[in-house]
């Protein structure tokens, strides 16, 4: 495997930190089987790259994993699948054109002040989409048949990888952000895969905190996956 490292910039999470990535530069043929054996110590994807934070001051960042098979949703969890028992699930690895209309409205409503903003479409396309993984798009749509949800997951050697979630701003209050989540661990539940990696975790920012509530989970520190229930 080769590496290469980034140069530092301003931490998105922690403002008064500085990031830098360390960035996997194999071979794009190689990915596919490395990218499970990148997970386990910490990897994520982002359109082609495989990265993980290696940040030269500051080691706040743990990758997360819910334990699939041991995970029963809390009381809140359960109000929130009864909120949206009125939508339709499906899961397909096809890209349809409502899907960006979408992703367009979440980042123009949530994060006008974030990276992504302004949307694109080669944007989202180059965030989504690799040439050498094709991920897995879970929808929700409510009884009009509109699209108000998508969770873009990866399907991995021992579970799913939790890329994205986008959702309608109007149905903000339904919590689909949670609720996405739990349709990611039902779809690996029918797959018979023992995890769903949620990405980083970091105590002090509030925004990630909601990770937390998927327990058990495991969480990695020194390198080494430590139980959380």
């Amino acid at each position: 495997m080769k590496f290469g490292v980034t140069q530092r910039f301003t931490c998105n999470y922690l403002p008064d930190q500085e990031e830098q990535l360390l960035v996997c530069m194999s071979p794009s043929e190689d990915l596919p089987q490395l990218y499970n054996q990148l997970m386990h110590v910490g990897f994520r994807r982002s359109g082609e790259q495989l990265y993980r934070p290696h940040c030269p001051s500051c080691k706040k960042c743990h990758s997360v994993r819910v334990l699939n098979e041991h995970f029963y949703p809390s009381q809140s969890q359960k109000r929130i699948i009864a909120k949206n028992s009125d939508l339709s699930i499906k899961v397909t690895d096809q890209e349809r054109d409502d899907h960006y209309a979408l992703y367009a409205q979440y980042i123009e409503s949530f994060h006008s002040d974030g990276s992504m903003y302004p949307p694109s479409y080669s944007q989202y396309r180059n965030f989504i989409r690799c040439q050498w993984q094709h991920p897995i798009f879970i929808e929700a749509r409510d009884q009009q048949a509109s699209l108000i949800a998508v969770a873009v997951t990866d399907r991995v050697a021992d579970g799913l990888s939790a890329l994205y979630t986008y959702y309608a701003p109007e149905s903000a209050k339904r919590s689909l952000g949670k609720f996405m989540i739990m349709q990611q661990i039902k779809h690996a539940k029918t797959l018979a895969l023992p995890y769903l990696y949620l990405g980083y975790q970091i105590d002090e920012c509030r925004k990630m905190n909601y990770k937390t509530g998927f327990r058990p989970y495991q969480r990695l520190i020194d390198n080494k996956w430590q139980l959380f229930t």
